[in-house]
């Protein structure tokens, strides 16, 4: 019953930002953000890049801005770490081969339109940057800051890392901290989670490194060239959250087109390939349907060498080697995808409200599996061993811990483990949005969805805001219903009794 009624939806679809090309509403998207431009270099041999970066902040603040504030992400990596450790303990085999290695972030000088200014490497483990200005910003004025930094990537199966197969960088560079009530956003990194929280800007990429490796990449290629051995590889991005690469001296390609977008898979060893390019297709394909065309013009779907199973960045995700399972290797690639909806363009604080973008992406890829039946999964299957494993994960916590807090609304430091982080953030983020889906109906649910993409496009949304969404395009009150799952109060045998 449910599945026909999907296919049914389909048909009263509306079209997403009817009358503009995806270029036309990424230009829009793209106007009066913030901008870097970084000029780097790769040495593949010896796993160090250096760069110049040069970033223009816009204050669109009512207040005065004095100084910056930047993540340094690659120092969550460093040795002697004292809090917010890269990696948890639990994961510790899966992520170094043989013996730990470590990475960092050095920062060499600091200017401001050309004068060189003071710069302070700050917290307890050296995450954040803060560039003092020359003179205080007014709303509405700008500031260029050029910086010079050189990264040491640890040999590790990580976002930040190499290893067997692939060099990763992700989150690799200064990135701006998020300016909002007042402040800068100071968090740190955390081993659960995607401790990351950073909103749209435009990019522009060089990066040169051994012409016998292939690069993966955020944004646009629009330049390419090779001397004396040297590849230099130049990309721009528009109204993105972040930027990430991927360089491998195995990747084999091949591509597809949907729309205006071409899907390029990455690999090395995958006797699947084309199966596994299918799927990212029929995910595209799917969540263009259901929510609102994917507006970029490439999509990039990586193999890699990561810990767990896969990492969303825009334009490109990772899906981790380690996943051997076919249908598990498709579940990722799903999955992932749902994040160019869910954090990519419709973003949101992933260390306080992770249950948005997760919850979102695991219901989507539930979705798919009820408009895909060609793949291992149904939407039954999904949401049924969901509310089992979760069921079964409460129990067993209880007896080991005495209790447990199924509060989905809190930041990720919060967690007591990895797992928890994952039940109450994943999973019972899934099992929430069934639920509404069961309550509202699933065409209302769709004009949820759609409408959550159209308000929030390029902005991000905080729970208040999704809830009022919500409202808004079902026109029932469910906010104290909403409000019962985040705060723990709701009992899911009762409501699946």
């Amino acid at each position: 019953m449910k599945k026909l009624f999907i296919f049914a939806m389909l048909l009263f679809l509306p079209l997403l930002f009817l009358g503009c090309s995806e270029k036309d509403v990424i230009l829009k998207a793209s106007e009066n953000l913030n901008s870097y431009s970084i000029v780097a270099s790769l040495d593949v041999e010896n796993k160090t890049l250096s760069a110049k970066e040069e970033v223009c902040f816009l204050n669109s603040f009512d207040e005065e801005i004095e100084f910056l504030m930047f993540h340094l992400h690659p120092n969550a990596f460093k040795e002697n770490r004292k809090t917010n450790f890269a990696v948890s303990a639990s994961q510790e085999s899966r992520a170094y081969d043989n013996e730990k290695s470590y990475g960092e972030i050095n920062i060499l000088s600091v200017f401001q339109n050309g004068n060189e200014i003071s710069f302070f490497v700050e917290g307890e483990d050296e995450h954040l940057l803060k560039v003092e200005l020359n003179s205080s910003l007014k709303k509405g004025e700008s500031a260029k800051i050029e910086m010079t930094f050189i990264l040491k990537i640890p040999k590790v199966n990580h976002r930040f890392g190499y290893g067997q197969n692939t060099i990763n960088l992700g989150n690799f560079y200064p990135i701006l901290c998020v300016y909002e009530n007042g402040e800068w956003d100071r968090s740190g990194y955390n081993s659960s989670g995607d401790p990351f929280y950073s909103q749209m800007a435009n990019y522009q990429m060089e990066i040169s490194y051994d012409k016998s490796f292939v690069c993966a990449s955020t944004g646009n290629l629009f330049d390419e060239s090779v001397e004396n051995g040297v590849k230099t590889s130049k990309y721009n991005a528009l109204a993105v959250r972040d930027f990430a690469m991927v360089f491998s001296n195995k990747f084999e390609t091949k591509k597809a087109v949907v729309g205006q977008t071409e899907i390029f898979y990455y690999y090395f060893d995958d006797q699947n390939s084309d199966n596994h390019l299918k799927t990212a297709v029929d995910a595209v394909n799917t969540f263009n349907e259901l929510f609102g065309l994917y507006p970029y013009k490439t999509l990039n779907v990586v193999k890699a060498d990561f810990l767990h199973g896969g990492m969303e960045y825009p334009n490109l995700v990772y899906v981790s080697n380690q996943v051997t399972n076919e249908a598990e290797y498709d579940n990722v690639i799903v999955h992932e995808i749902a994040h160019q909806w869910w954090y990519s363009i419709v973003g949101n604080n992933q260390l306080k409200y992770g249950f948005i973008d997760e919850g979102l992406a695991e219901y989507s890829t539930a979705l798919f599996y009820d408009l895909n039946s060609g793949y291992s999964y149904t939407k039954e299957d999904v949401i049924g061993n969901a509310l089992s494993s979760y069921l079964l994960f409460c129990d067993v916590y209880k007896q080991v811990y005495g209790t447990l807090d199924t509060s989905m609304n809190r930041e990720v430091s919060t967690f007591n483990t990895e797992t928890e982080y994952v039940y109450l953030t994943y999973v019972k983020g899934l099992l929430m949005f069934d639920s509404i889906s069961d309550v509202i109906g699933q065409k209302k649910m769709q004009k949820c969805l759609s409408g959550l993409y159209k308000d929030y496009f390029a902005k991000e949304v905080t729970p208040d805001e999704l809830i009022a969404c919500f409202e808004k395009y079902s026109k029932r009150h469910l906010r104290s219903y909403i409000t019962s799952w985040l705060d723990g109060s709701v009992v899911l045998e009762e409501l699946n009794g």
